[in-house]
């Protein structure tokens, strides 16, 4: 097919922290040095931030590099943290709070912010805009352009498909962009992050990465409840109830509002459990229930989260590009943080790239990024925190949370031993009638709802008439193997609503129903499909959720 072209110095792929961060450096080292370069940013949302989603209390470390001047530059950056509460639930009505003195250091967050992550994504963009980036949401990369075995570039989606895959009135054939460099920075499981993981076997010789689902809500509090920079995270129930791993988040930020969310840790082994209806459970608990009681739900969001750590970095260089930020899985889960270490990637990733062209190198690979990075406060700090992950997959929260005690205010190092976790969160799953079963309670509609009325809230939205974007390699699996042996675990884990068992109109008995107008692309399906017959790859640019404030 003949496609229109456009050629630049430098293309990434992922409007988030990462890539705006990469862009931003980029653009600074050229005006530095005199140097014109042509530099473009591509996100599939219908806006930067529309499909950003994190906790989020925000360590500016990587921020004071990249713009030591923030403040004054208006970054939104409002709420600072104030206070730190950690509870452990021990059951649905009784907590104790943990003393300072026994909480891991790197959950203290003296010196943090409570931000909206979109909001300081689309400030990012802004000032990537003045240094000349040229940023184009609404323009989703569905294709990887691979010329004598070098990342050429990439291929944006087509528009106006119709579901059959015929042309509709207003078809248009998606863009070559092409570049010397191409990062991607597509955030967690991104799809062709995920492809050049395997063609270019950057994972050899890694542990298998690992992940959690976030499923988050902002609510309008009551203001005689509200008390801005207050943090508090839990452990234990009512994940522990159902044999899974994670926490909870409660953040007091402006405006009389409140951010609030659990993770659950998609190793769990239970097919009955559904993460989206523990939050709703969650929500129950009087030490959560306090605060929001009497408020508004005014949003919801659902992204899964990468939480291998060290252990399941990929390598993040191959010809022609570089893996950055959530796209290679740089969170550092023991401070429940991504945003800065995704931010000092792109950066590290834009003074390579910068290096290489000044050099005069188009497609090689830049072999020095893993110096770079070795050399990096980045590396030492996920280093340290190596064990921290496969302690908590292999031990639980309590015995997981003793080792990194014993790491981070002890020892202050880790332990000269290495903790692995090999099994994939997709291969953790017990057969249906070997797990219990769970009963959630109906929503209330006042602090639980059920999905469809979640959905309503993320405001997502997508084409109705084009090609599904949620691929089954067998459409036979789900019924024929999935339902009898998990129920289709499928039902529950997705946060959507998006995947569905029911009777077939011509009454031959079941068939598995996708929603994809559901979809708000947390590629939680993706993840932990016990058969791997789920690929996520990119709708319609433009489509999927718009989260405001989140």
């Amino acid at each position: 097919m003949e496609r229109e072209s456009m050629e630049f110095d430098v293309l990434i792929v992922g409007g988030g922290p990462a890539g705006l961060s990469a862009a931003c450096r980029v653009m600074q080292m050229a005006q530095e040095a005199e140097q014109e370069l042509t530099v473009c940013v591509v996100e599939k949302g219908s806006e930067i931030g529309a499909h950003i989603l994190a906790g989020t209390v925000f360590e500016p470390t990587a921020l004071n590099e990249l713009f030591p001047d923030w403040k004054e530059k208006g970054a939104p950056l409002n709420t600072p943290v104030t206070r730190d509460d950690i509870f452990l639930l021990k059951n649905q009505e009784n907590a104790s709070k943990i003393p300072n003195a026994f909480v891991p250091k790197n959950m203290h967050n003296h010196g943090n912010y409570i931000i909206s992550l979109g909001n300081l994504c689309r400030w990012l963009a802004e000032q990537a805009e003045g240094l000349g980036v040229e940023v184009y949401p609404g323009f989703a990369a569905s294709e990887t352009i691979v010329e004598d075995g070098q990342v050429k570039g990439i291929i944006t989606g087509d528009m106006g498909v119709a579901r059959d895959g015929s042309e509709k009135d207003g078809y248009m054939p998606g863009m070559e962009l092409r570049a010397k460099y191409t990062l991607f920075t597509e955030g967690c499981r991104g799809h062709l992050g995920k492809r050049l993981i395997n063609d270019f076997k950057l994972d050899e010789g890694k542990d298998p990465q690992h992940y959690g689902i976030g499923i988050k809500e902002l609510w309008d509090i009551d203001p005689a409840k509200h008390e801005p920079g207050l943090v508090i995270h839990t452990t234990g129930w009512p994940l522990n109830e159902s044999g899974s791993t994670g926490g909870s988040f409660l953040y007091h930020l402006e405006n009389g509002q409140v951010y609030v969310g659990l993770i659950t840790d998609l190793s769990y082994s239970n097919p009955h459990l559904s993460p989206f209806d523990e939050f709703q459970r969650l929500k129950l608990h009087p030490e959560i229930k306090k605060h929001l009681e009497g408020g508004k739900r005014v949003a919801y969001g659902a992204r899964a989260i990468t939480k291998g750590g060290f252990n399941s970095l990929p390598k993040m260089s191959f010809p022609g590009g570089l893996l950055l930020g959530c796209d290679a899985g740089t969170l550092n889960s023991s401070k429940i943080k991504g945003s800065h270490t995704a931010m000092k990637s792109g950066i590290l990733g834009a003074e390579a790239v910068f290096e290489a062209l000044k050099d005069g190198k188009s497609g090689e690979e830049i072999t020095s990024f893993e110096e770079r990075f070795k050399d990096s406060w980045l590396y030492k700090e996920l280093y340290d925190e190596r064990n921290f992950s496969p302690g908590m997959h292999k031990f639980g929260n309590f015995v997981g949370g003793a080792i990194a005690y014993f790491e981070q205010n002890i020892l202050r190092r880790s332990l000269p031993i290495t903790f692995h976790d090999t099994t994939p969160d997709y291969a953790t799953l017990k057969p249906a009638d070997q797990a219990k079963k769970v009963n959630y309670p109906r929503p209330d509609n006042k602090l639980t709802f059920d999905k469809l009325s979640s959905v309503f809230i993320s405001n997502t939205n997508h084409e109705e008439d084009q090609p599904i974007h949620l691929k089954l390699s067998d459409p036979e699996i789900p019924i024929k193997e999935n339902l009898p042996k998990y129920n289709e675990p499928a039902q529950r884990y997705c946060p959507a609503g998006v995947y569905e068992v029911v009777d077939a109109e011509d009454g031959s008995g079941k068939k598995f129903q996708i929603n994809a107008q559901n979809c708000v692309h947390c590629k939680t399906c993706d993840i932990k499909d016990p058969a791997q017959n789920i690929t996520w790859v990119t709708p319609e640019g433009g489509g999927g959720p718009n989260y405001p404030n989140m």
